[in-house]
């Protein structure tokens, strides 16, 4: 796979605010403008909002326009994975909360890949198991889970699993492109990137998913994401879709 280049940001660890230069010239800067506002003759000042990814009406265009696209294609074979899926006696479906934009909250579907008991399943394994209890707490996930069935298997190794959250694109709470969907659990570790995160819809793919996935450590993760959220445009989604494809038929990174 082709390194993928993504130009960095420029604003290194903290928060810049458009119009913030030198110590002082913040206040300065609008003293003079409300001077100007106040004056007969001065032009009257409105203030703009910053824009942010999640506000960006061309990307959510192209989301929509393209996730129903999309769901014209699949739908005959999404019937197929649901009926398959189902076979067990289980849910078709598995929802889970995780962060959106503004750090508001969604149900993130997937088809289900694990037994229906899954939680108890897990619950008793990292009781009995440190190593995997460690796993776990440092990645949120299991490289060997023995919850997956043997469809799930297939599904999460193509990334088929994440075909039901088109409808969450549709919906406005995800794009085609952006970071990793979090739990709320997962806030601490991202610490100040957390801010970067909460400015764009999480997304189906993202730099991470064509950057090596589960082989990358927690750290990386956080940082892909935050690079994606302040070097983002239309261009490098198309690019990150592109590659995307390429991954899910190579299925690198995926367990």
């Amino acid at each position: 796979m082709g390194a993928l280049s993504i130009p960095g940001s420029g604003y290194g660890g903290a928060t810049v605010h458009p119009g913030w230069g030198a110590r002082g010239s913040t206040v300065r800067a609008t003293a003079h403008a409300a001077a100007i506002d106040r004056s007969r003759f001065g032009p009257r000042h409105t203030p703009q909002r910053t824009t942010i990814p999640a506000d960006d009406i061309f990307k959510r265009l192209f989301d929509v326009l393209l996730t129903a696209a999309l769901l014209a294609v699949l739908a005959p074979f999404m019937a197929i994975v649901a009926l398959v899926t189902g076979m067990d006696g289980g849910s078709i479906f598995y929802g889970h909360r995780r962060i959106g934009a503004r750090g508001q909250s969604f149900t993130c579907w997937k088809f289900r890949t694990m037994v229906p008991n899954a939680a108890a399943v897990l619950s008793e394994i990292l009781a009995r198991d440190p190593q995997t209890r460690a796993e776990w707490e440092r990645d949120f996930k299991l490289k060997c889970d023995p919850r997956v069935t043997r469809a799930g298997k297939f599904l999460r190794t193509t990334s088929l699993d994440e075909l039901p959250q088109l409808f969450n694109v549709l919906k406005g709470e995800m794009s085609l492109v952006g970071p990793r969907p979090i739990v709320r659990d997962e806030i601490p570790r991202y610490g100040a990137a957390f801010h970067d995160y909460v400015r764009c819809r999480p997304g189906i793919t993202g730099i991470w998913q064509v950057s090596g996935r589960t082989d990358t450590d927690y750290a990386t993760r956080v940082r892909l994401d935050q690079r994606y959220a302040r070097s983002r445009s239309l261009g490098l989604d198309c690019r990150i879709l592109a590659l995307t494809a390429r991954v899910v038929i190579r299925r690198h990174g995926a367990y």
